[in-house]
């Protein structure tokens, strides 16, 4: 039962954020953006964003050869230069918002360790590099061979070295506190706690049913509603391309005299490295189990575990021995199509979802395309942060 005073202040709004991750928050304040005066809530189920914004390994990527070269084999050509053209346009937007230091962005390096199978990609380095020149400028990709023993890592498994000539790294936890931060600053609600369980299109915008644990459910309304939540919207709407996929991450100790920083991808980006603090943080592995990993369980795959640690005795640090110090994992979102699910899905409720393990790349970019399709240019108040 709701108070006169709840009724009367609380209920109503311009717009409802669903998910206080990467792409709802950016949704947020690209609303706000377009409309200053507009009352906005971001409301998230969790405590921390569920998924896997605050959970992922600080990669601000483009895509590495190999993982590419995989999409050609399913995606036009130009197609795969849009998306990594979404790429850096989702990190350049990103990195404008909230400035390089608040995030801890660095491009200490971006490399590919090529295995003996996989050699055959560097025959077509230079095709890559062409077709993606109108997106960057510049060549993308070169070979870094002598890098591989100056960084210590197995020449029995590592035959090539490729520098990734436009990707950085980043503080996943500094960039989450700035983004959450700086949305307070623009006035915009957030409450934690709030599981939505379900959305009803109205002639004059939604309802939100919104659920906290242990009190009566609580109904929202608002003009618009985005959804954000990525992986977990199927539970809103069971019908859409997306699945799952679960991330699996290990942290190592410091590790004394670590010959290396920067980020590294190996295996078509399935497997994924970087130095962080002095530490390895490692992580990937979903190839290795696409069934099971398909979940929205946070649950640690014991295979898979063990088979970053494998990664990480015999190509990473051979023959030098390195303690755990934590493991977590994340939670994706994959479809038939790597492009994210941008569209308005019901009356007033619009989705920016699907985000295919970019979302620290895209989320942004996703982010100001929903707020361009919730408020129209002509509804737009110009306003700069």
């Amino acid at each position: 039962m709701l108070s006169f005073w709840e009724q009367e202040s609380f209920l109503q709004y311009d717009y409802i954020v669903i998910g206080s991750g990467i792409v709802g928050l950016s949704t947020a304040l690209a609303l706000r953006a377009r409309q200053p005066n507009a009352r906005v809530l971001v409301v998230e189920r969790g405590v921390l964003p569920a998924g896997a914004s605050t959970r992922n390994a600080g990669f601000a990527c483009i895509g590495s050869l190999t993982e590419l070269l995989n999409d050609l084999q399913t995606m036009p050509a130009a197609e795969v230069a849009a998306l990594v053209a979404f790429r850096r346009e989702g990190l350049r937007l990103l990195r404008a918002r909230l400035g390089d230091d608040r995030i801890g962005y660095e491009e200490a390096g971006s490399y590919e360790l090529i295995a003996t199978a996989a050699l055959p990609a560097l025959n077509r380095l230079e095709e890559i590099n062409t077709l993606l020149y109108p997106v960057l400028g510049a060549a993308a990709f070169t070979l870094y061979n002598p890098a591989i023993k100056d960084f210590g890592f197995s020449e029995k498994n590592v035959a090539a070295l490729v520098r990734n000539n436009f990707e950085g790294g980043l503080h996943t936890g500094r960039m989450m506190r700035s983004l959450l931060d700086l949305a307070l600053q623009q006035g915009i609600a957030i409450q934690t706690g709030c599981n939505v369980t379900a959305l009803h299109s109205l002639t004059q915008g939604v309802r939100v049913e919104i659920q906290a644990s242990g009190l009566p459910p609580v109904p929202l309304q608002a003009k618009a509603v985005a959804v954000c939540t990525n992986a977990f919207t199927k539970t809103l709407f069971p019908d859409l391309d997306l699945q799952p996929g679960r991330g699996q991450v290990l942290i190592t100790a410091p590790v004394p005299g670590l010959p290396f920083k920067g980020i590294f991808h190996l295996e078509e980006g399935y497997f994924y490295f970087r130095e962080i603090a002095g530490r390895i943080l490692l992580g990937g592995g979903r190839n290795l189990d696409f069934a099971g990993e398909a979940t929205t369980d946070f649950a640690l795959n014991t295979v898979i575990q063990e088979a970053l640690e494998d990664k990480l005795h015999t190509v990473i640090l051979p023959g030098r021995k390195v303690a755990i110090d934590s493991r977590w994992t994340g939670i994706m979102a994959f479809g038939a199509s790597k492009q994210p699910i941008l569209e308005e899905k019901a009356p007033h409720i619009f989705l920016g979802v699907r985000m295919g393990g970019m979302g620290v790349a895209i989320g942004s970019a996703v982010g100001e395309r929903l707020a361009e399709m919730m408020v129209p240019e002509s509804e737009a108040t110009a306003y700069t942060f």
